[in-house]
């Protein structure tokens, strides 16, 4: 068994954890956010953090009176003279495995250095006590059990996307979607028994191409499968927004290509009518969506569904398991490594 699958497979063990520690910290953290008395909030992230930044910077505009953007990491230390006016009143968020990406660490060292008026209040999530990051931030909240170990996160990431949104619902006082988020770990484990399987089966092919499709607050999670599919499986693997896909992508589609689809109760007809034209190029198509959704062929190859029906973000959960097992699958297909990709480390370092 190699470590990445047994990060992916304790995912669900951390992310209770991760619940009970935010739940327990819910009012810290809101009196926190309040206190900075900032009229935005902008995420930063390096690569998984960097998508997982734009999810949460979505579920932050949805659900709280914040706007909310998200920057790459390194785009920030380059340009951020440039950026002034969109960091000026704002809380600065930073989703990080490790802490110490150098990225992340200098951007916020630099806005730190502006001065007592210019300088930005900064919330970490980290899953490494004592990190450089948490160092200098102002606040942090600390996931240690959500570390994952391997070079490409899968554990980890389920569980910064979880803190992220769990922070737009407290914002928000949406209690529905806590307690679905709630739901969605509960039934985790049966989850995974109940899909990997068919899931293992229909990838079992030479795809060489993968496509993740998925709208709002998933598109960013999205975008972190598709990294996932790069790294450990080391194939092109792009995510696009569901019906964008349309406007040039699908040209890349074919016998060669794997789609995995995320889909929702709205616009029913026009979903359908786009798996069924992704099939007729010759790819596959792994759909998801929720328990209550007739998903089913001859429009898909896999339907995969919740356990029982879920608000739409907390279905990112389950969601990110399809393209985390695919890439495990692909990569023991191609006996690949799948915990020490060539050329990558667990983090840069500049």
């Amino acid at each position: 068994m190699s470590l990445t699958y047994e990060e992916i497979k304790k995912q669900y063990a951390a992310l209770q954890l991760t619940y009970d520690y935010m739940l327990e910290h819910r009012d810290a953290i809101t009196a926190f956010i309040r206190a900075q008395g900032k009229r935005s909030v902008t995420f930063i992230g390096c690569g998984s953090s960097y998508t997982l930044s734009l999810s949460a910077a979505f579920s932050f505009r949805l659900r709280t009176e914040f706007p909310a953007s998200a920057l790459a990491g390194g785009d920030l230390l380059l340009n951020a003279d440039a950026y002034e006016p969109l960091l000026r009143d704002t809380l600065l968020i930073a989703p990080s495995r490790s802490g110490s990406t150098s990225e992340i660490v200098e951007a916020v060292r630099l806005l730190k250095a502006r001065g007592d008026e210019a300088s930005v209040p900064v919330l970490a999530l980290s899953c490494v006590a004592d990190s450089a990051l948490s160092e200098i931030a102002d606040f942090t909240l600390t996931l240690p059990w959500a570390f994952d170990h391997s070079v490409c996160q899968t554990r980890t990431v389920t569980n910064l996307f979880t803190a992220g949104l769990l922070l737009a619902a407290f914002l928000g006082d949406d209690e529905a979607v806590i307690e679905d988020i709630g739901l969605a770990i509960a039934q985790g484990e049966a989850f995974m028994s109940r899909v990997e399987s068919a899931i293992r089966a229909v990838s079992d092919y030479n795809w060489t191409n993968a496509v993740i499709l998925a709208d709002g607050e998933l598109n960013g999670l999205a975008a972190e499968g598709a990294i996932a599919l790069t790294e450990i499986a080391k194939v092109q693997a792009h995510a696009y927004h569901l019906l964008d896909v349309r406007h040039g992508p699908m040209v890349t589609i074919g016998p060669d290509t794997l789609v995995i689809s995320h889909l929702t109760h709205s616009g029913a007809e026009h979903q359908r009518k786009l798996m069924q034209d992704i099939r007729s190029r010759g790819a596959k198509v792994i759909a998801f969506g929720n328990a209550s959704m007739p998903i089913g062929q001859p429009d898909v190859d896999l339907a995969v569904s919740t356990e029982s029906p879920l608000a739409l973000p907390a279905q990112g959960i389950p969601f990110i398991f399809i393209p985390q097992i695919v890439a495990l699958c692909s990569a023991e297909r191609q006996g690949f490594n799948p915990d020490q990709p060539d050329g990558l480390t667990a983090w840069v370092k500049l």
